[in-house]
């Protein structure tokens, strides 16, 4: 799966503390080989982010993505449960 990152995704993970950028690219690694890997709890997203997906860093911090076709991915956001407002 090819992976593109928005600016504001890129800065956003920047303001990660150190120890939870490390988790972030052991979950992207896994999100790349499989994006509906068991440990990510992918799922899609409704409401106003109806047409986006999300998953799950940790128990606090996720991720929301879109698909562009079958193999490419769009990160947009990152961080606690306030990025889906």
């Amino acid at each position: 799966m090819e992976v593109l990152f928005t600016p504001h995704f890129k800065r956003a993970a920047k303001r990660l503390p150190a120890s939870m950028r490390r988790m972030v690219e052991e979950r992207m690694e896994l999100f790349m080989e499989d994006p509906f890997a068991a440990l990510l709890k992918t799922h899609k997203l409704t409401g106003t982010l109806k047409g986006y997906w999300a998953f799950s860093i940790d128990y606090r911090i996720r991720v929301i993505f879109s698909f562009d076709g079958r193999t490419k991915a769009i990160l947009h956001e990152i961080g606690d449960h306030s990025i889906y407002e």
